[in-house]
């Protein structure tokens, strides 16, 4: 008998202090009278309803990621008893990996401490840079000193496992900024590091008022020298832009990138998953307004807070495989494919020995009958082209947008928060 697949929970907390202006997710700028604690009720009655589906019913959950908005921004003592009440009712695994996205400006050390006492085993910091400058740039509320002063202040509430996000490419830096960065970073010893590029997205300010990036060449540079700063430093590179230590890769991430099936509960959150036996998934998408999923949770239909439920299958599964799939650097195998999709391997074959014949993908026997993708060097620097080459035919949606960068903490680059 086939064991029930990964099943992972997305939490989406949908405030936040200052939308950033490179941000695209569902955040909404608190104002100090949002309804937290009729919204975190409704998280539990939406929670409850997508575990009472027969194809969810009965299945554990492996890793939990909450996040945003800016989930730090809360009540601290609401948002622990919230988190209390679902380790006690959902059913999750006794190894659960538990994340929690912080910005520094609002992880101090007594919400610290009762997050960690809560159940929170995984601290996700939202530093993005070390510059102060730079920071201001890019419309954050903290500075440097808060970053570590709050990162200090995880490690005295109990946390040993902390990612810290690393933005490069901001408008004014260069690359002696970016090299300091990565070097302040590592300087704190995180287990996991996230690394990515800034993208200008549309529907944000810096898509409307697009700032001064710098040049293509030194943003490259900057790439190149992360990556070599982490590797020499003993973080592994395991995703496009997530780096580990001493195996700290991120477990709910894991489950995006290799298809797994996930639950994702609150405003504008998104949920996949795979009935047995079917070479499709469904994914579900909740209300993406705060108003009008908290309208959802007083209703009674089992479905109400679903403003649409789609069938992925044929080309577009294929093509949501590979794009998550590709993301990882020791790709992917033959039975990860055919397990998560319930479609042949072949599906792909045709498309894998072009990527091959152009150095961007090696395929290798893995076991007696196993064939394994990995992305080359050269693969990594143009994932675009990896994941383009299986996009349907006639799909309008550019491969970039929907590749995006991840904040190493829990976005599935195709969730739209």
């Amino acid at each position: 008998m086939t064991p029930p697949r990964p099943l992972s929970l997305y939490v989406h907390m949908p405030w936040c202090g200052r939308k950033c202006p490179y941000c695209d997710f569902n955040s909404h700028e608190a104002h100090g009278d949002e309804p937290q604690a009729e919204y975190l009720r409704a998280l539990n009655d939406d929670l409850r309803r997508d575990l009472a589906q027969p194809e969810i019913a009965g299945r554990a959950i492996a890793s939990v990621f909450i996040g945003g908005g800016t989930p730090s921004l809360l009540d601290g003592r609401l948002l622990a008893e919230w988190l209390t009440e679902l380790f006690a009712n959902a059913p999750l695994t006794a190894d659960a990996e538990v994340t929690l996205e912080a910005n520094p400006e609002s992880a101090r050390a007594e919400k610290l401490a009762l997050w960690r006492r809560a159940g929170v085993n995984r601290l996700s910091l939202g530093a993005q840079s070390f510059s102060d400058e730079l920071l201001q740039n890019i419309g954050r509320l903290h500075d440097s000193q808060t970053t570590i002063d709050a990162f200090d202040a995880a490690r005295k509430a109990g946390f040993k496992n902390i990612n810290l996000d690393l933005m490069y490419g901001l408008p004014g830096q260069s690359v002696a900024q970016s090299r300091d960065d990565i070097a302040r970073a590592v300087a704190l010893e995180p287990e996991h590091i996230s690394f990515y590029q800034l993208t200008i997205e549309p529907n944000t300010l810096f898509h409307a008022r697009p700032p001064q990036l710098p040049h293509e060449d030194a943003i490259a540079e900057m790439e190149r020298d992360g990556i070599e700063q982490l590797a020499a430093k003993g973080w592994r590179r395991y995703e496009i832009s997530a780096y580990a230590r001493d195996d700290k890769t991120c477990a709910h991430n894991m489950n995006y990138w290799r298809f797994g099936d996930y639950l994702g509960v609150g405003a504008g959150a998104h949920g996949k998953w795979t009935p047995d036996g079917e070479a499709a998934c469904v994914r579900d998408v909740k209300h993406r307004h705060p108003k009008h999923y908290l309208k959802a949770h007083k209703q009674s239909d089992a479905r109400a807070f679903v403003s649409n439920r789609e069938i992925i299958q044929g080309e577009t599964l294929r093509f949501e495989f590979v794009l998550n799939a590709s993301r990882l650097v020791d790709g992917f195998d033959k039975d990860l494919f055919e397990q998560t999709t319930g479609m042949p391997f072949a599906a792909l074959e045709p498309s894998l020995k072009k990527l091959a014949q152009r150095g961007l993908i090696s395929m290798q026997q893995d076991g007696r009958d196993g064939r394994r993708v990995r992305p080359t060097p050269n693969g990594l620097l143009f994932l675009n082209e990896i994941q383009g080459e299986f996009l349907p035919p006639g799909d309008g949606v550019p491969v970039d947008h929907l590749f995006g960068p991840t904040n190493g903490g829990g976005m599935d680059p195709l969730l739209d928060l």
